[in-house]
């Protein structure tokens, strides 16, 4: 094997880790044994130490990466929404379609404490609260509306579970007897 399909190889090894971290988190919490993690990966307890020397190692990669897609959510909404309200909808309908791939502290996650991860979150409560500000200046808003309660908000209606489409037809319905609270009368 050549240096190229050993890097591809712990890539994939990597991948593989962090999927299956992701899903025995949301199914046995924070505490799941790292030998169930590997297991589920497909790979030897040393690979996944190699990879994460220490389960904060490994938390705290998961949570950093579920920030970063929360970010680029809140960038597509901020870009691609017609009006400020389409555009919370667009973010918030990106958390529960990613429900199960997110490691957040609002769905039981670890508590951020890495510097780079908390300034990801500052730029999420940004790009949250411009939307918001949009929408407050051009009267589609109710004034008084926080990205703290969008964010919560969202973070409710995308609790990690199994896939059920009623559920997720259910969420949808939520948000949108949600917006429709913080919009401002005509």
């Amino acid at each position: 094997m050549n240096a190229r399909d050993l890097r591809r190889d712990a890539l994939h090894n990597q991948q593989e880790l962090l999927r299956a971290a992701t899903a025995a988190f949301h199914r046995e919490g924070l505490r799941v044994p790292m030998a169930t993690i590997a297991a589920d990966a497909g790979v030897g307890i040393g690979t996944l130490y190699r990879h994460f020397p220490t389960r904060e190692d490994l938390l705290s990669h998961l949570t950093h990466r579920s920030f970063e897609q929360v970010l680029a959510n809140a960038e597509v909404a901020e870009r691609e929404g017609a009006t400020p309200a389409d555009r919370l909808e667009l973010f918030i309908d990106a958390a529960i379609r990613q429900r199960n791939e997110l490691v957040l502290p609002l769905n039981g996650g670890p508590p951020v404490t890495a510097p780079e991860t908390a300034a990801l979150r500052e730029q999420i409560y940004s790009h949250v609260q411009r939307i918001i500000d949009q929408g407050i200046a051009d009267g589609t808003l109710r004034p008084g509306t926080t990205h703290d309660e969008i964010i919560a908000f969202g973070a409710l209606v995308a609790q990690p579970r199994p896939t059920d489409p009623e559920w997720d037809a259910t969420c949808r319905r939520l948000v949108t007897i949600y917006l429709r609270g913080i919009r401002r009368d005509p």
